[in-house]
């Protein structure tokens, strides 16, 4: 008699701890890939197609830090149980990660069905979950891709609902894609982007631009904000919003950082000594405890004054791990490092975040300053954030300044930082240098009329 797929976990296969996840009782990676291998098998000779997926917890981590690891084992617990009770015989399901599940599902023959079944997974995981006396809600995103040719391997078939997976977390959570022939051209050319990176860190050839900014009600210079910048000799010039995320997700981040800040103090130590300059921590660098000794270190070789650099980080990058990033933040602030609030309004903790820790200055996001002349949100939020900085003792800067009007504008409201294209895009170390000059010359003749 033959068993459908799902069956058969009676015997020496259900005691096999080795292909167990003790915590949920589902299969583990072993078991995923087993099945999955056994059923590629089976339809060597006619390879009717299966779907298998990738399913990630959104937001888990977050919740694990909140209520607690032992909460968080209940959390993945019920999920467990959601997902076992969810798939049919015929399917599986297995947990092979710390918040990850795969599911195989031998008899969905179309991407469509692929997606149903899928989406259906994540409005089951989007009920709330018992914490105690507490609930707690998460969202999951899931890729998927479909078995189609005897060629294919489970690696394969992995790779590449992993790939799909990770376009649907970059789509925003709850997201369920699919994995598709653009997705693996796409894969393959942040696959060249990674390894063109990875050899232009090495050789130290991303380099630093610098925008300005200045102080709104004269226009004077300030300091600037130093920016990353990379040319391939074979990819050409290659934007920062295609290759900052590449080197986060990638691991590249870290090197490429302190690569950039090395040389951005090495041109900013000629600068007039009452110009600061402002440099960007990304998210992954907020829970490596190593930042800040990464930071001095450099500091120390270029004999760059701590006092004259000021540190960005988002609100989002405060959200993996906010015990770590606040142990960052108070360890560059002892040593006279100004620590700044950027894109301020665009997060989902500000006004707790605020309380939470003691930054120095705050950026208004250009979200906000865009709307500006004709948006009366925009106008009452934009006061609002400049009332509350002035109690709390924070400078702000407005950033994403464009025209004459939102200046004149922001000055009215009390704003004294100002930063865009207003007042100068980003601009490599030898055109700020020009421009500097160009900026004091214009202060001497204003002081001898």
């Amino acid at each position: 008699m033959h068993m459908p797929f799902g069956a058969g976990m009676a015997g020496s296969e259900s005691t096999d701890l080795a292909f167990t996840d003790p915590l949920t009782g589902l299969g583990n990676r072993r078991r995923f890939f087993d099945k999955t291998s056994r059923l590629i098998e089976e339809r060597a000779d006619d390879p009717a197609p299966f779907a298998i997926g990738i399913l990630d917890l959104d937001g888990f981590k977050p919740i694990n830090d909140l209520f607690g690891h032992r909460a968080g084992d209940d959390i993945l617990a019920q999920a467990a149980m959601r997902l076992r009770a969810t798939i049919d015989h015929h399917s599986a399901v297995c947990r092979i990660g710390a918040d990850e599940f795969a599911f195989l599902y031998p008899l969905v023959f179309s991407e469509d069905a692929a997606l149903d079944k899928a989406q259906m997974l994540i409005e089951i995981l989007s009920a709330p979950y018992d914490v105690g006396e507490r609930t707690a809600r998460l969202s999951a995103s899931i890729g998927c891709s479909l078995f189609y040719s005897g060629d294919e391997t489970t690696e394969i078939l992995v790779s590449k609902a992993e790939t799909a997976l990770y376009h649907a977390k970059r789509s925003g959570r709850g997201k369920v894609v699919v994995y598709s022939r653009e997705m693996e051209e796409a894969a393959k050319r942040v696959t060249r982007i990674e390894q063109a990176l990875r050899r232009a860190v090495a050789a130290g050839e991303v380099e630093p631009h610098f925008q300005p900014i200045v102080d709104l009600a004269t226009r004077r210079i300030i300091g600037f904000e130093a920016l990353a910048r990379w040319t391939d000799r074979d990819l050409g010039p290659v934007s920062p919003v295609v290759f900052i995320p590449i080197a986060e997700e990638r691991g590249i981040i870290g090197p490429l950082s302190q690569l950039v800040l090395r040389k951005a103090a090495e041109v900013a130590r000629g600068w007039p000594k009452d110009l600061f300059l402002s440099f960007n921590l990304s998210p992954s660098q907020l829970v490596d405890q190593n930042t800040g000794l990464h930071i001095l270190s450099i500091l120390d070789r270029t004999g760059f004054d701590p006092r004259r650099l000021e540190i960005e980080i988002t609100e989002t990058g405060l959200m993996n791990d906010p015990a770590s990033a606040k142990k960052i933040v108070e360890d560059l602030q002892r040593v006279g490092i100004r620590v700044s609030l950027d894109d301020f309004g665009t997060g989902q903790s500000s006004l707790g975040r605020l309380r939470e820790f003691s930054f120095d200055k705050l950026k208004i996001d250009r979200a906000f300053i865009s709307s500006l002349l004709n948006d009366k949100p925009s106008q009452h939020i934009i006061r609002a954030i400049l009332a509350m900085c002035e109690g709390l003792g924070m400078d702000v800067v407005a950033e994403g300044i464009e025209d004459e009007a939102q200046a004149d504008r922001l000055v009215q409201f009390g704003c004294a930082g100002g930063q865009g294209f207003l007042f100068g895009k980003p601009a490599d170390a030898e055109a700020t240098l020009g421009y500097l000059h160009d900026a004091l010359r214009g202060a001497r003749r204003l002081r001898a009329v």
